[in-house]
Parts: structure tokens; C-alpha cells; sequence
């Protein structure tokens, strides 16, 4: 057995008290199906669950010490959450999934296959998903803004149920980012991958905790992160409104010129004003994003602080 390769599961929770139960018994259930093939570990991050998730896995781990659970300090947000999870993993490939099920743990045979014939990466692409049309079409639309204007391509539909190489999360160890987008870090690294279609489930239990929000706010970081677009369109765009504002200049000279007793335009000229602080507070705002980023990465905060551990040494905590 211990030849097998280890696959650990890396799992991020946040008040999923009804689904903590369920997603045992199926990854229980995916270990005995998968026992021919390699052994697994479950690595269970909470981030900060304010109802009974955590006593929860702590009855878990009591009796399978294939359960590993860290419990932030603090809510550090999902992407964070993943990232540290993937850190404190021990196996030669993470499979990452999310506790409500909604993305089946039994598609790691075919992920493992994959992997065995020689990719690093192998993710899921939602084929189809429960959710309402508005938002399906609002989540479609921002999957394509941001492959269409990040320095590389990121997979369109894929969202963070992944199985990844040891390599590869060796690579993302190395990355300072303060606030990741790891489906566009991952996409950028290169290494082999490969997407697999697959059908969303609806939820076991509870309601998302990624709403309209959450959803906007993870676009902007995977634009902010990945793009230089929104920089050069500064660019672009300020050397435009010169063109334009010169080109104007110009007009009204030769329009005073031809007709002196034209009137003055005072409301043009108020317009213009407005027009110019709105549009450099615009700019000024994609420069604070920039900057913000900065500035997180050198402040060199950990990526979370660890409040208590589930059959986790000390010494094996990497936050």
C-alpha cells in the first residue's frame, strides 16, 4: 500500500455543517473505490465557521486520521483558503473540491488517469450548472472578459476543481500574491493540462456563500492580477482625450476666428471639467489597484493564521 501514490483532497469549508456529514461518506466511499489505485488524504480548511463545522470534523478526524483540518484565526477569504490548503498537503497530486458536493469527488478516477499519463494539470469545465439564467449568463460573460484580455489563456467555464501535480503546487508555494486568483496563477505557470466536461450538481445542503458580490470581486482580481489591459487602456485612453481636446481647441479657435461675436459656452465648459475629473479619478482608481497590490506583497502578510489543528503537527503548519 504504501507504494501507492497518496492523493490528498483538499477541501476549503465555511459554515457547511449540512454538508460536512454527506461529503464524508462520499469521500469515505471514493477511498475504498480508489484503494486499488492509491491512498487518500482528506485536508479540510476552515475558514473561521461560526456554527458546528468545526466540532464536526474534529469528531471526524478523532476516528480517521486521514483527516486533517486547519481552522483560521480569521475569515481569509476562498481563494486564500484554497491556497493554504494546497500548502498543507502531503500528496504527489491535490485534487481540490468544494463541501457542498456540487462537483462530484468520484470524477478523481478519471482525473488520476489523466495525471498517470502524464499531466499536471487536469480540471473540471462545467458542462452545465444549476443556476439561473441571469447569473449563468453574468458568469459567462466575465469567464470571457478575463481570458480575453489576461497575458495568457485561462479556461473558460473551469472553476477551482483541479487536480494538480505535486510540481505544481511546489510552484504556487513560491508565488506572492496577497490576494491570488490560482485558476489564472495555475494557467499561467504552463505545465501539461487538460480539461474534462462534466455536470454540476445542485447543492446537498445550505446556500452559497459566494453571491453576486463575491463573484464581481474575484472578476476584478483575476483582471487586476493577470492583465496589463486596464493600465495600457489608461494609456490609450489619455492620449485620446489629448487628441480630442487639442483637435477641439483648434475648432473653437478657427469658430472664434470666423464669428467673434460667437457667445462664451459656459455649460460646454462645465461639462468638459466634470468630464476630465471624472475620467482622471478613473484613472487614479486603476492606479490604486495596481498599487494596492503592491503594497499587500511587500507588507508580507501570511496567508492565514491558524487558530487550532486537526491531526497536524506544529511543525507541518506552513502559514
Amino acid at each position: 500500500m504504501t507504494n501507492l501514490p497518496l492523493i490528498s483532497i483538499a477541501i476549503p469549508v465555511f459554515n457547511e455543517e449540512g454538508n460536512i456529514d454527506a461529503l464524508y461518506g462520499r469521500l469515505a466511499a471514493l477511498a475504498e473505490m480508489m484503494a486499488p489505485e492509491c491512498r487518500l488524504e482528506f485536508v479540510f480548511t476552515d475558514n473561521h465557521s461560526v456554527d458546528r463545522t468545526w466540532d464536526m470534523l474534529g469528531e471526524i478526524a478523532s476516528r480517521d486520521k486521514r483527516v486533517k483540518a486547519i481552522r483560521f484565526s480569521k475569515n481569509v477569504g476562498f481563494q486564500r483558503s484554497i491556497l493554504a490548503n494546497y500548502l498543507h498537503t502531503s500528496g504527489d497530486a491535490v485534487l481540490q473540491i468544494d463541501a457542498d458536493l456540487q462537483d462530484p469527488p468520484e470524477l478523481l478516477k478519471e482525473f488520476l488517469s489523466l495525471w498517470k499519463q502524464g499531466y499536471h494539470v487536469v480540471y473540471g469545465i462545467r458542462r452545465s450548472r444549476p443556476e439561473g439564467k441571469l447569473i449563468h449568463s453574468f458568469r459567462k460573460l466575465g469567464y470571457w472578459l478575463i481570458d480575453r484580455i489576461s497575458e495568457h489563456p485561462i479556461p473558460r467555464n473551469a472553476g477551482d476543481f483541479r487536480l494538480v501535480d505535486r510540481k505544481v503546487v511546489d510552484a504556487l508555494a513560491c508565488q506572492r500574491s496577497a490576494e491570488p486568483y490560482l485558476r489564472g496563477l495555475i494557467a499561467g505557470m504552463g505545465f501539461r493540462q487538460i480539461g474534462v466536461p462534466y455536470d454540476r450538481s445542485a447543492r446537498v445542503a445550505g446556500s452559497s456563500k459566494f453571491g453576486v458580490a463575491q463573484l464581481i470581486k474575484l472578476g476584478f482580481t483575476g483582471v487586476f492580477n493577470h492583465s496589463l489591459v486596464p493600465l495600457r487602456l489608461a494609456t490609450v485612453a489619455g492620449c485620446a482625450i489629448l487628441s480630442l481636446s487639442a483637435i477641439g481647441a483648434i475648432y473653437y479657435v478657427g469658430l472664434k476666428l470666423l464669428h467673434p461675436d460667437l457667445p462664451r459656452g459656459l455649460a460646454s465648459l462645465h461639462i468638459l471639467i466634470l468630464f476630465g475629473i471624472g475620467f482622471q479619478s478613473l484613472l487614479l482608481g486603476i492606479l490604486g489597484e495596481y498599487l494596492l497590490r503592491i503594497y499587500k506583497i511587500l507588507r508580507r502578510e501570511p496567508i492565514a493564521i491558524a487558530q487550532e489543528t486537526l491531526n497536524l503537527k506544529s511543525n507541518d503548519i506552513k502559514l
